[in-house]
């Protein structure tokens, strides 16, 4: 029998018997608000922060707010099954943590917490290139849990093949490469405060662990770390790629390839005719243009462009259980979450993130299971309606 998430609400209310209430709300859009009490200014405007007014990361709620869900009655959702098939990886539930890079600035167990809290409730993690923990160290943090990698595609090309076959070697089974970062967005709230973790030598973990990237520096890294972080800036992004450049990743990875940045249909149509596994609907949180388009609002053009050929999977705006129903309904096959689980990183470590996931995952499967239906595969947007703009 498959497990029914929503069982966590009545796990809540029981241990209420003895007086035990949750160490952190159960509505996760409350995270942010704690996390700005209780952290600092810095690394909370990093996670929090988005790009120019923040009118994107603004347009990613509207843009799920605005449908609306409506119900259906009399069917029969007493057996409920969330699990899915992505990647050619069976997942007990539609759902990712997404690559969140320098996680050392939420909580001192970083990218080890998140990643030991995903494989404990057997969803996978994706680990960021600005890892602030060696990729090897997460993956021995995590055991057996699915466990993915995203790539900033590095303008070394020695270093992305380092990368690559060090995340293979890792067991990491699917690659995300970000395709909307070759430039930082503008970000006010990181730019008021000058706070750019990299400079710092934190989040480069990766790269300072890489044989690739040691090989070009004049001294070790600890001998002279200033000469390192310049080397990393240098080289951590490249504005010149374009889609031939997709050749080089096929050739240097065996496992599924998913292109993550992806809003426009004619992108989606590339990316397929590229021999690429998937696409991620996403404007990075609205951390990179401001006034973009809503990840929601460009997810049915990119699900029809991409018909059968490629799995299309969601960001950007992921808050709530109903968010969850609203993506697959609009044609996603999973979502990825992001900023909540660093909120609940931040405030109460491996188990914050645990309390986010099963937080989402009940009431997705409550909100599934009250709108009529068992299994996440079946909602679709004859299941929407959507509020006058």
């Amino acid at each position: 029998m498959a497990k029914h998430w929503a069982d966590f609400q009545y796990e809540i209310y029981l241990q209420g018997m003895t007086g035990s209430v949750p160490r952190l709300p159960t509505d996760l859009t409350r995270l942010e608000e704690l996390t700005e009490q209780r952290l600092g200014p810095g690394p909370v405007g990093y996670v929090a922060g988005s790009a120019g007014n923040g009118s994107t990361a603004a347009a990613n709620r509207a843009a799920l707010d605005r449908r609306r869900i409506v119900p259906r009655v009399l069917r029969d959702v007493q057996q409920r099954d969330l699990s899915v098939e992505v990647l050619g990886r069976s997942l007990p539930a539609p759902l990712a943590l997404a690559p969140v890079g320098v996680l050392s600035i939420m909580h001192p167990e970083a990218e080890s917490a998140a990643a030991r809290a995903a494989a404990a409730q057997g969803v996978p993690y994706i680990l960021s290139s600005a890892s602030s923990t060696p990729m090897e160290e997460v993956a021995g943090a995590m055991g057996d849990g699915e466990r993915w990698f995203q790539l900033y595609w590095a303008k070394d090309r020695e270093v992305t093949a380092s990368f690559l076959a060090r995340a293979e070697a890792a067991g990491y089974t699917a690659l995300f490469v970000t395709l909307d970062t070759p430039l930082l967005g503008w970000r006010p709230r990181d730019l008021d405060r000058a706070y750019l973790p990299f400079l710092h030598g934190v989040g480069t973990a990766n790269y300072f662990s890489d044989p690739a990237f040691r090989a070009g520096l004049a001294k070790p890294v600890h001998e002279d770390p200033q000469a390192a972080v310049r080397h990393f800036v240098g080289m951590f992004a490249d504005p010149a790629k374009t889609w031939p450049d997709l050749a080089f990743l096929r050739e240097n990875w065996d496992g599924p390839i998913v292109l993550k940045g992806v809003l426009h249909p004619d992108d989606a149509r590339r990316a397929a005719e590229a021999g690429v596994d998937g696409v991620v609907v996403s404007n990075h949180g609205g951390r990179q243009v401001a006034g973009s388009v809503a990840a929601a609002d460009a997810l049915p053009r990119v699900v029809e462009a991409a018909g059968d050929r490629l799995t299309v999977l969601f960001d950007s705006g992921i808050r709530t259980g109903d968010d969850i129903f609203k993506a697959l309904a609009l044609g996603a096959r999973s979502v990825l979450v992001g900023r909540p689980y660093a909120y609940g990183l931040g405030l109460d470590g491996q188990a914050g993130v645990e309390h986010v996931i099963r937080c989402l995952l009940a009431e997705f499967d409550l909100t599934l299971a009250l709108s009529g239906h068992s299994r996440p595969t079946t909602p679709s947007a004859d299941d929407l309606t959507e509020d006058a703009r």
